[in-house]
């Protein structure tokens, strides 16, 4: 069965779970984050896309509610014991149908806590499930629940990571073999992207970002592929992916040639990633880190070309992103702690100049510093 985690590690995680759960005073959760689903229960689909919740009651049972295409991934990817169905048909209303199986388990009446603040519920089918629940039970947003506790990695994810580290790494070895004035962006994103599935790696959470000349200052993927100039630049953002663990990078490269500014802001951009990997220690707070980036940056005159937004944390991430709650912005009161893990990205974008850099890379908090899951060196690249 392809279920990636020992039964002992999910005993844990819904115990603790449940001790959440009822530290909020809920007698049942209605989870709608894959993410959620599967670092509960091992379920792995895209099956939430439709209406699909798995409902965890104060007992400990589990049921997933779903449609009749993840039946059988339920059975071979999950310890889920009980999979109810809802059937495709004209004017079907699984939310109601959802509210006749809490009414079955003796959850009228009670306090119901709900994933919100998910890509696996869209807002027609929040409204659906608002409309069921009125009047039927206390419904409470507990959104951030989960995710407080997927924030610290037990030793089984930690090696979930580092092993996407070691895949990231690899993708970035082939990024550098292909790239050279002249070479075809496809080639080069099918190399970065094969050799993480030929390891035995995932697909990504979202796909990998890559834009040269103009586009290079781009930070979002875009549908169309180029060769490369005689000179030009190529950014690259993407990540090694197992057991759906991120490990992300990012970088840079200078192709044919590079003057005294692209190294001078490279050297800004390597400054800025070690000031912040230097805060990257138990109990600072998320503001403090994003504070250094932007302190580094503005030091430079860069204010205007720089994000809001320095990283964010990594873990086991279904599309359409990658990126797990929290981030790095102003102010964050997140405090580290051991056994978390983030992705730290420093990027430079001046549309004035058509200047990009950027350069990032994922780390796991210990508890004297930052262990780096990638072991490429921080380095000017240029290809020729």
């Amino acid at each position: 069965m392809a279920i990636h985690f020992s039964r002992e590690e999910f005993d844990d995680r819904l115990r603790r779970t449940l001790e959440a759960a009822a530290a909020r005073g809920l007698d049942a959760l209605l989870l709608f984050a894959p993410e959620s689903q599967y670092w509960l229960t091992g379920f792995d689909s895209f099956g939430y896309c439709f209406f699909q919740c798995l409902l965890l009651r104060a007992d400990g049972s589990l049921l997933l509610f779903t449609r009749a295409p993840d039946l059988r991934q339920a059975q071979r990817t999950s310890i889920i014991p009980e999979v109810r169905l809802w059937v495709d048909r004209e004017g079907a209303d699984p939310a109601r149908e959802l509210r006749a199986i809490l009414a079955e388990k003796r959850l009228s009446g009670r306090r119901l806590g709900v994933e919100w603040d998910t890509h696996g519920l869209t807002g027609a089918n929040a409204r659906r499930l608002l409309a069921a629940l009125d009047g039927f039970a206390r419904v409470e947003d507990a959104s951030r629940l989960i995710p407080e506790l997927r924030l610290v990695k037990s030793p089984a994810e930690l090696a979930c990571l580092r092993r996407a580290g070691e895949l990231a790494d690899r993708a970035l070895e082939v990024a550098c073999e292909e790239t050279r004035p002249g070479a075809d962006e496809a080639r080069i994103l099918a190399r970065m992207q094969g050799s993480v599935l030929e390891a035995g790696g995932d697909y990504p959470a979202n796909p990998f970002i890559i834009g040269s000349g103009e586009e290079a200052l781009l930070c979002r993927y875009f549908s169309g592929r180029r060769r490369l100039a005689a000179r030009d630049r190529l950014t690259l953002e993407f990540a090694g992916v197992w057991r759906h663990y991120h490990a992300c990078l990012m970088r840079t490269f200078l192709v044919g040639a590079a003057d005294e500014e692209d190294r001078r802001l490279f050297s800004i951009c390597a400054e800025a990633l070690r000031a912040c990997e230097e805060r990257l220690r138990p109990g600072v707070t998320m503001g403090e880190v994003y504070a250094a980036h932007a302190a580094t940056l503005d030091s430079y005159g860069l204010a205007p070309h720089r994000l809001n937004a320095c990283g964010y944390s990594l873990g086991a991430r279904f599309a359409p992103s990658w990126m797990d709650w929290p981030m790095f912005y102003a102010d964050n009161p997140v405090r580290l702690q051991p056994g978390m893990a983030f992705f730290l990205h420093i990027i430079i974008a001046d549309s004035s100049r058509g200047r990009a850099m950027t350069l990032g890379r994922s780390s796991i908090i210990g508890r004297d510093g930052p262990e780096p899951l990638s072991r490429a060196p921080l380095e000017f690249v240029l290809q020729r």
